[in-house]
C-alpha cells in the first residue's frame, strides 16, 4: 500500500490550508462585571472573571464600520530548507529535509529560523499596502488596560533598561498614526472588557474585521483565554483562535500570539491554564507565526506578577507614579512591565526580518521527527506537545476499524504519533477540528496496531500511561461513505 504522509507543517507545501463559535465574561479591575454578548449559538457557559477597566482608559468616539477587505490569494507555498550538512562517503544520496519546527514551551519567544523568515515575509506580501508603522491590539481587559503598551508613546515614561537595540522599533511605532493617535495609545475595536476569543469574531463585520480594516496594521498582538477558561470549552476556544489567526494572515497581518497569565483567583481555573496555553502554542506553531510566553515570564515573580484580584497583571509603581514601560530590574518584577517588554521584543523581531531585511535571529530550532506513517510515526519528544495535520491532503489508509470502537468506520486517512514514557505518566490528549472535519483519537499499545487499541474518543483522552511505548492514531471518521477529512490540531499535555 502506498503511504502519502504529510511531512511539513500546514503552512508549508500541501499539508493543508487554513480551515474554513462564545464570549464568556471578562472581569474589570474593581467592579462587578457586566454581561458580555453571547455568541451564536446563544448560551452562557461561564461566570464573569474580569473586572472593569482602569479609569485611565480614554473614551474615544465610535469608529464607523469599514467594509472588510476582499479575500486575498493564498500564501504561496514555502519550501522547506534542506539539511546542508555533507553526507560522507555516500555520493548521490539525497538529503533528508529537517522536520517542521517545534515551538519550545519554555522559551519566552518562539524561534524565527530561516524558513520562518520566509513564512513571515510571505504573509507580509499579502498586504503590501498595509501600514508598516502600525500594529493592532486584539484581546480582553488585559489588553484594554492603558498599562499595556500605551506608555511607550511617552519619551519620558520609557526606560529600556539598556536594550537600545529595541529603540528603532520603539520609534517606528511612535511615528505611526491611526485615527489621530499612535498605535501604542489607540483604543482597539477588537479589544474589550468581558471578551473571550469568539467575541472578536461575532457579527458582520466582526470586531476583528473592523479593527483590521480601520487600522490596516502590519502586525497584531493577540491574547485570549483568561475568560474562555470559564466555559472549559477548549475545543471551541481552539477553533476560534485558529479563525482569528487565519483571518489576520489572510489580510497580510502577522499575528503575535501570547500565552495567558495564571488564574490565581480560582484553583480549578488555574488547572486549565496550561492546557489553554498549549493550544495557543499549537495554533502559533501550526501557522508559523510568533508566540510570546507571558505565562512563563510571570511564574517566577512575586504573586505571579498579578494585582490584588489575583487575575490581572500588576504594574510597577515608582515615586513618579505607575511606570509600566520601565524595563529595568525593578520594573520587571511586575506583570505589565513584562508583557510590554515581551511584546516590544516580538514586534522588533518581526520588523527586523520583514521590514529591515535582516537574517533569521535563530539558526535552528527543535524539529519534529518522523513522517507520521505506520513505518515512521511522528515522535512526541516531551509534553506539552502540539501538531497540526490535514487528512484531506496526507496520511495513510491502513487502519479501518478499531476493536475499542468496532462500530465506527475509520477508513479515512490517519497519522500516527509515538510517545515513550519511563514512568507512569498522566496525560490529556485533545484533538481540535473545525467545520465538518471529524478526526478521532485512538490510543494504541506497544503493538501499534488497530487490534492494540486501548482507548478511543472523538475529542479527548485522559489516562495514565504505564511505562513503555504508546502510539496515538489520529484517524478520519467516515460517515455514509464520506470521509470527514480535514485539518486537526493535536495537543497533548501532562494531566
Amino acid at each position: 500500500m502506498r503511504v502519502a504522509p504529510c511531512l511539513l507543517p500546514l503552512w508549508l507545501a500541501a499539508c493543508g490550508a487554513p480551515l474554513p463559535e462564545d464570549a464568556a465574561d471578562d472581569v474589570p479591575f474593581d467592579a462587578p462585571s457586566d454581561a458580555s454578548p453571547d455568541l451564536p449559538p446563544p448560551h452562557d457557559l461561564g461566570v464573569p472573571v474580569d473586572r472593569a477597566p482602569p479609569p485611565d482608559v480614554p473614551d474615544v468616539p465610535d469608529v464607523p464600520d469599514v467594509p472588510t477587505l476582499a479575500d486575498v490569494p493564498d500564501v504561496p507555498d514555502v519550501p522547506s530548507i534542506a539539511d546542508v550538512r555533507d553526507v560522507p562517503s555516500v555520493p548521490d544520496t539525497p538529503m533528508v529535509p529537517p522536520g517542521p519546527v517545534l515551538y519550545p514551551s519554555a522559551a519566552r519567544h518562539s524561534p524565527i529560523t530561516a524558513e520562518l523568515v520566509t513564512r513571515l515575509r510571505a504573509i507580509s506580501a499579502r498586504g503590501p499596502s498595509l501600514s508598516r508603522d502600525v500594529f493592532s491590539k486584539v484581546g480582553d481587559s488585559i489588553t484594554v488596560s492603558t498599562s499595556f503598551m500605551a506608555c511607550f508613546a511617552s519619551v519620558s515614561g520609557v526606560d529600556l533598561g539598556g536594550r537600545e537595540h529595541l529603540r528603532p522599533t520603539l520609534d517606528l511605532y511612535r511615528s505611526g498614526s491611526v485615527g489621530g493617535t499612535d498605535p501604542y495609545r489607540r483604543v482597539s475595536l477588537a479589544a474589550t472588557v468581558g471578551w473571550s476569543a469568539g467575541a472578536a469574531l461575532s457579527g458582520s463585520p466582526s470586531p476583528l474585521s473592523r479593527e483590521l480594516d480601520a487600522a490596516r496594521p502590519r502586525a497584531a498582538t493577540v491574547m485570549f483565554g483568561t475568560n474562555d477558561i470559564q466555559s472549559r470549552d477548549i475545543f471551541r476556544y481552539g477553533a476560534n483562535l485558529l479563525d482569528i489567526t487565519d483571518q489576520a494572515i489572510a489580510r497580510g497581518v502577522i499575528p503575535i500570539l501570547s500565552t495567558v497569565p495564571p488564574r490565581d483567583d480560582n484553583a480549578d481555573a488555574d488547572l486549565w491554564v496550561p492546557r489553554y496555553n498549549a493550544v495557543v502554542l499549537g495554533v502559533a506553531q501550526s501557522r508559523g507565526v510568533p508566540l510570546v510566553d507571558f505565562h512563563g515570564a510571570l511564574l517566577p515573580l512575586a504573586s505571579h506578577g498579578l494585582a490584588g484580584d489575583h487575575l490581572h497583571p500588576n504594574t510597577y509603581l515608582s515615586s513618579a507614579g505607575y511606570r509600566a514601560c520601565a524595563l529595568t530590574p525593578e520594573g520587571l518584577r511586575f506583570g505589565y512591565n513584562n508583557r510590554n517588554l515581551l511584546t516590544l521584543e516580538a514586534l522588533h523581531r518581526v520588523a527586523e526580518v520583514t521590514l529591515r531585511g535582516r537574517s533569521a535571529p535563530d539558526a535552528d530550532a527543535p524539529r519534529l521527527r518522523g513522517s507520521g506513517s505506520h513505518a515512521d510515526p511522528f515522535v512526541i519528544p516531551s509534553l506539552p506537545f502540539a501538531d497540526a495535520r490535514n487528512t484531506a491532503t496526507g496520511g495513510a489508509r491502513v487502519f479501518h476499524r478499531y476493536p475499542c470502537r468496532a462500530t465506527a468506520d475509520e477508513s479515512g486517512a490517519e497519522f500516527l504519533y509515538r510517545y515513550t514514557v519511563a514512568r507512569p505518566t498522566p496525560i490529556r490528549a485533545m484533538v481540535i477540528t473545525r467545520g465538518a472535519t471529524d478526526v478521532d483519537l485512538h490510543l494504541l499499545d506497544r503493538t501499534a496496531t488497530a487490534e492494540g487499541c486501548v482507548a478511543r474518543d472523538d475529542r479527548v483522552l485522559v489516562t495514565t500511561l504505564a511505562p513503555g511505548t504508546w502510539t496515538f492514531s489520529l484517524d478520519t471518521f467516515v460517515s455514509a461513505g464520506t470521509a470527514r477529512a480535514g485539518e486537526y490540531l493535536l495537543v497533548v499535555v501532562p494531566d
